[in-house]
């Protein structure tokens, strides 16, 4: 049974641009409360005005998610601005683009800090409000989560950390009917690949697919607030995501094959 989204209160990590705001759009405009965060200041600056030209209600937070203070920050302004929590999506992430034997772990250690402590973090100082509410907490992972991706050590490594975290914390929350849901998009329109890190943690800058051809972040929106009307527990976009993820169980060999030349042929691992 749907749930409605109406003046709820929902935090959206990342949520200056790409799927963080798109989903920020999608649950205001249904009457949502939403607070956004981000690390660049101009950048939540120009998401706060996005919004509240469509008269959506937002709490705009400069903060880091991989810091664990700023996520108890987090918390406590929501509460002292709408009184509760409702909903969590941890959507804040980054991505890389290196073979591990190339690489600096401390690009590694960032993709760790940011996309799986910082759904810890945040997660951690939100839930106690949650179970009051009763309400619902959201992982934007990955197919990398369920497939590890070459060139992607690091990225499939946290996403994997993630899962695994929410999928043992949607068991304990059972009982206090708190809802947990893991989000895997597939390919989307983002910036995700422009900030993809090098061997050298350097930003890549450009993205290596046409992000015309993909899913777009308003559309990957729109699916996880459905999903989360319904208190979805897993939700995985786009044809190419759900074979990926239903091959991987039966013929991982012949997957670790067939991803190989996929990515090869789209330019992405590099030489």
């Amino acid at each position: 049974m749907s749930k409605s989204v109406k003046d709820k209160v929902v935090i959206i990590t990342g949520g200056t641009s790409g799927i963080g705001r798109a989903c920020a759009e999608a649950f205001g405009k249904e009457g949502a409360k939403v607070v956004i965060t981000g690390r660049n200041s101009e950048k939540l600056k120009e998401a706060q005005i996005f919004l509240e030209n469509q008269n959506i209600e937002v709490l705009p937070l400069q903060l880091d998610v991989s810091k664990e203070n700023d996520n108890k920050e987090l918390a406590e302004k929501t509460i002292e601005k709408f009184g509760k929590i409702d909903i969590l999506i941890n959507n804040a992430g980054i991505s890389m683009r290196a073979l591990f034997k190339d690489l600096d772990l401390s690009v590694l250690k960032n993709l760790m800090d940011i996309n799986f402590w910082g759904t810890v973090y945040a997660t951690k100082y939100c839930i106690p409000h949650i179970i009051k509410s009763q309400g619902s907490v959201i992982g934007v992972s990955s197919i990398a989560g369920f497939r590890g991706l070459p060139a992607r050590t690091g990225y499939s490594a946290s996403k994997f950390a993630m899962q695994g975290f929410l999928e043992a914390l949607r068991t304990e929350m059972k009982a206090e009917n708190v809802h947990v849901m893991i989000a895997c998009p597939g390919y989307t329109s983002s910036n995700i690949r422009n900030t993809a890190l090098l061997q050298d943690g350097r930003a890549q800058g450009n993205s290596p697919k046409d992000e015309g051809k993909m899913m777009s972040a308003e559309e990957c929106a729109s699916h996880i607030l459905k999903a989360t009307k319904k208190r979805k527990n897993i939700l995985i976009l786009t044809l190419q995501g759900k074979m990926t993820v239903f091959l991987n169980k039966l013929f991982p060999s012949f997957m670790d094959k067939l991803v190989l030349n996929a990515i090869a042929k789209e330019g992405e691992i590099p030489k």
